[in-house]
């Protein structure tokens, strides 16, 4: 099975096509890889890291680049069971982002200081998901 770390073309193209200028709320799901898979000549390829290794050193470096987008965690949960649903959780992680509005997402993937930090992330996940939603009471 493959993973989705990235989103594809086609999902992009839908999250643009909707309001940019509404705040919006992205829930995170994550499953980290056993080890980390950085690409061949980073200089942390093969150093042994685990996926959530990479994921916290992610989480560490992105934040200059979240905190000029004006993204912040809203919600952040630790697992204990599945209630009502199938008992299997696989996600390590589970959180929501709140951004000031779908621009800002925008202009933080699209951030000069994105592409290096985003690195760490694509080393750490085997799998994920990225949901956009509209704030509600």
């Amino acid at each position: 099975m493959t993973g989705h770390i990235d989103p594809t073309r086609e999902n992009f193209d839908r999250f643009k096509a909707l309001p940019r200028d509404t705040p919006i709320h992205m829930l995170n799901l994550v499953r980290f890889r056993a080890e980390a898979a950085y690409p061949e000549g980073h200089p942390l390829a093969g150093k042994g890291l685990t996926g959530r290794d990479a994921y916290v050193e992610y989480m560490r470096t992105i934040q200059p680049v979240l905190e000029r987008a004006g993204g912040h965690i809203v919600w952040k949960g630790l697992f204990e069971t599945v209630v009502t649903g199938p008992a299997d959780w696989p996600w390590d992680e589970s959180f929501v982002m709140a951004y000031p509005d779908a621009a800002a997402f925008m202009g933080m993937v699209k951030d000069p200081d994105y592409a290096p930090v985003v690195v760490h992330r694509q080393a750490a996940v085997e799998d994920s998901r990225l949901v956009r939603f509209a704030p509600g009471s």
